[in-house]
């Protein structure tokens, strides 16, 4: 995998840039929103709107535990869509969580058990916007490899789109 950004072609004004540094078991993605810190980190906080943008558009979330708060656990399972009669479950602990500016979580797909990544997400005000950067770190260049294989950058993508639309909706 390269250090050259993952970007969609097209004239988006804020593309969501994924690299993937060779040699190294990180991912790295920075995406610009037009809303406030404060909005942006709503969202990634309260249950109601995460259902509402995170993971692929065609799948549906069913939030069991979100708790965003030091120590706090959260679990989701998505379904539908491409995965058909498939659910795919997701969990974590949020270790750091400081309002609009900083979380910090692990995560682990319960289909690959015990390949836990932590995620140090960064939200901060450039030009006007918010810039959200996440450093996902995971366990080792197999498990990082596999994850991209997956189809997680088309996740992403898909959950940074829905996240734009939320946002300018003014939630």
């Amino acid at each position: 995998m390269s250090t050259t950004p993952d970007t969609p072609t097209g004239s988006k004004p804020n593309p969501t840039i994924i690299e993937a540094p060779e040699g190294t078991p990180f991912l790295d993605i920075t995406r610009d929103f037009d809303a406030a810190p404060a909005q942006v980190f709503r969202a990634y906080t309260e249950p109601k709107l995460v259902a509402r943008w995170l993971g692929p558009r065609d799948l549906e979330m069913d939030i069991e535990e979100y708790d965003a708060r030091p120590g706090g656990r959260y679990r989701y399972v998505h379904h539908g869509g491409h995965l058909g009669e498939v659910r795919a479950g997701f969990r974590g602990v949020f270790h750091t969580v400081e309002a609009d500016r900083l979380i910090i979580q692990t995560f682990e797909f319960e289909g690959v058990p015990n390949e836990v990544k932590l995620d140090i997400c960064r939200f901060s005000e450039v030009d006007g916007k918010t810039r959200v950067t996440t450093r996902s770190v995971f366990p080792s260049m197999e498990a990082r490899e596999g994850a991209l294989a997956s189809g997680m950058k088309h996740g992403i993508q898909d959950s940074m789109e829905r996240l734009t639309e939320l946002l300018a909706e003014g939630v």
